[in-house]
């Protein structure tokens, strides 16, 4: 009785030392197995205790407590796990005892031969519910008696006790790694939020800041610990607080907000925008704070103020503006403005992928043109006046400028050109150059004629004999003098006029120009056909009686033969009214024609009057055309004049068909 007593109090105080070693956190879970073992080894009367763990069909021995053995197994051995007592170990639920490992069949030859151990008990270690490794007990001796069920029992618990502190180590292990894991992102998330440029926030359901980032100094110029605590609306515009109270109660009704542009209030009382994109956080199915980011975009926004600022002068200038691009062949057309659209008649459509060598035509210079497209070629800034052609092939003069756009290498990226209708200016100079041209011509010639008849007269007796009417001569030479006097007077009057588009009556035109010739030259013959629809009239001036009163009486002033036979004669020809002067009389000479067509006179050609330029002048500046040339080329007599005009309905206003000026000629 006293020897189970003994076995009783043996029992409970091992099991106690155990418990202890494994209750006390100081201890690792190492420290723990190692006092297990030698509280076992003692208890159980055996030299050696060890624990295992099994890996890829190995064993491998990570604790020893050995006593009176000689070093058989140490820590860090390791063997196939079919040499090792633990392979029918892990196989049953409790304890494998051996007494005679000799005799048994649970120790294989090879695990005998390996190890050498007489008496054997263990257990298998469960982690997690997975098998770790074996408890084990053993001897070089063998045992005379079985292990006892209590000896079992104790193994059995010590096996749990390692199991759970293994458990409790691979947990606490997890949980220190995903703590650090949760630092290093937390610290992560820190130095983005320290980084960024953008105000990360987040606001409890009363409006309150609990968390700011350190953006919030550059954005509204305030600290983190300043803005906590806060509400938002503080740092809200008056103007904008409407709208950011109404995205926060839609934020805690789950709703997500994006893009929402707000006026906030800086710590300076500077106003800032920002853009805000804010969202809902649940906990336990209920919104508890939003969290979003505020960007600063003033600088954003004052930058698209200032380019919608010069798109819209660029779209709104009253000059063209082109951009073509210097990358791609033949330096397309990506934008054009809407003067450009009403300078040429072509519309965007029309033009974008095109280059602007569409506007010229048979009178551009081919001169001028090399010009521009070597500047363009060497990336230079160039302004030209040439002309080009609208749409309708009406022919203006356009002052042409480009400039080269570079990229950030320097190079050329885009052409931008700008093209202003400079017909006005070009046909003023154009008239200038031309009354200098023909005033200096006809009063050399007509001086020098004055010059040699009063010499003459200075001396008689260079008369005597003569049959010269000198007195006629010098009458005649200074009406023409007076003539071309009131010739450059009328063509200055009209070219100083503002031009006052209206509704000309081509039958009454052709009336007060046949009653004109009327009086001029009473014999004269002056017939007209009108072959227009009824109320169809000319958008002109009423300075274009004068034009067919001038084509009219040139006519019969040259005419060699009186009276002379001119017709005229006024018909359709698309949307312009086309009329034709035709005269019967010697014909225009070659020079006079050539002037008219070229537009200019030359050193070498002059015209031997004005009354054709007015012509030109009138038509032209009502955007018409104007040509004159012999009646034909087989030597008929005769002169034929072509004006073509912008046609006009009753109903239309002449405002809205008035055309631009055309260059002089045509």
């Amino acid at each position: 009785m006293s020897e189970q007593r003994a076995t009783a109090s043996n029992d409970r105080s091992s099991r106690q030392a155990v418990y202890e070693a494994f209750a006390d956190r100081s201890r690792s879970v190492e420290e723990a197995v190692e006092r297990a073992l030698t509280v076992g080894t003692d208890r159980l009367g055996v030299g050696l205790g060890f624990l295992t763990e099994i890996t890829e069909e190995r064993q491998v021995i990570r604790t020893v407590q050995a006593s009176g053995t000689d070093g058989t197994i140490e820590a860090g051995d390791s063997c196939p796990l079919d040499r090792a007592y633990c392979r029918r170990t892990i196989q049953q639920d409790g304890a494998l005892c051996v007494q005679d490992a000799t005799s048994s069949t649970a120790v294989s030859p090879a695990a005998y031969d390996a190890f050498g151990l007489d008496t054997y008990v263990g257990v298998k270690v469960t982690v997690n519910e997975e098998v770790y490794g074996t408890v084990c007990f053993a001897d070089t001796e063998p045992r005379a008696e079985p292990f006892p069920e209590s000896d079992q029992l104790f193994v059995e618990v010590l096996a749990q006790l390692i199991g759970q502190a293994l458990e409790r180590r691979r947990h606490e292990q997890s949980l220190r790694e995903q703590n650090e894991r949760l630092r290093a992102e937390k610290r992560r998330i820190q130095r983005i939020a320290d980084t960024t440029y953008d105000l990360l926030f987040e606001i409890d359901p009363d409006t309150r800041l609990t968390y700011v980032s350190t953006a919030v100094g550059t954005v509204l110029g305030y600290t983190p610990e300043e803005a906590m605590g806060n509400s938002f609306a503080e740092y809200i515009a008056p103007s904008s607080l409407p709208a950011a109270t109404a995205a926060f109660e839609r934020v805690f009704d789950g709703e997500p907000v994006r893009d929402l542009e707000l006026t906030a209030v800086t710590a300076d009382g500077d106003e800032a925008v920002i853009e805000i994109n804010g969202k809902p956080i649940v906990e336990d199915e209920d919104v508890a704070a939003v969290q979003g980011v505020a960007r600063d975009i003033t600088a954003r926004r004052e930058r698209e103020a200032e380019l919608r600022l010069k798109t819209r002068a660029v779209d709104d200038a009253t000059v063209g503006v082109t951009i073509a691009d210097a990358t791609r062949p033949n330096n397309p057309l990506v934008y054009v403005n809407e003067a450009f659209e009403e300078l040429t008649g072509y519309s965007t459509d029309e033009m974008l992928g095109r280059n602007c060598r569409l506007l010229q035509g048979p009178a551009t210079d081919e001169a001028t043109v090399a010009t521009l497209r070597e500047a363009i070629d060497a990336g230079d800034s160039v302004s030209v006046d040439l002309v080009n052609y609208r749409k309708g092939g009406a022919p203006f003069w356009n002052n042409v400028r480009v400039v080269p756009v570079e990229d950030s290498a320097g190079d050329a990226s885009h052409f931008v050109g700008f093209q202003e209708d400079a017909t006005d200016r070009v046909r003023t100079n154009s008239l200038i150059e031309l009354l200098n041209r023909v005033l200096r011509h006809n009063l050399r010639n007509e001086l020098n004629v004055l010059q040699g008849y009063g010499q003459l007269l200075s001396d008689p007796a260079q008369l005597d004999g003569a049959d010269v009417d000198a007195g006629r001569i010098i009458h005649e030479t200074v009406e023409d003098l007076m003539s071309l006097s009131d010739q450059v007077r009328e063509l200055e009057h009209i070219a100083r006029q503002d031009r006052d588009p209206t509704h000309v009556d081509v039958s009454q035109l052709l009336a007060d120009v046949t009653a004109h010739a009327h009086e001029l030259s009473p014999d004269a013959t002056v017939e007209s056909r009108v072959d227009l629809p009824d109320g169809r009239g000319i958008c002109a001036g009423a300075e274009l009686t004068r034009a067919f009163e001038e084509l009219v009486e040139n006519a019969i002033r040259h005419a060699d033969d009186p009276p002379t036979t001119v017709t005229v004669t006024a018909r359709e020809a698309g949307d312009d009214v086309k009329l034709v002067v035709a005269d019967d009389g010697p014909g225009i000479p070659p020079v006079e024609a050539s002037v008219i067509e070229a537009g200019r006179e030359t050193a070498v050609e002059h015209g031997t009057g004005l009354g054709l330029w007015l012509v030109n002048w009138i038509v032209t500046r009502y955007g018409g055309s104007f040509q004159i040339r012999p009646a034909g080329s087989d030597g008929a007599s005769g002169t034929v004049a072509v004006v073509s005009l912008p046609g006009l309905n009753p109903d239309d206003d002449p405002d809205d068909v008035v055309r631009p000026h055309t260059t002089l000629f045509q």
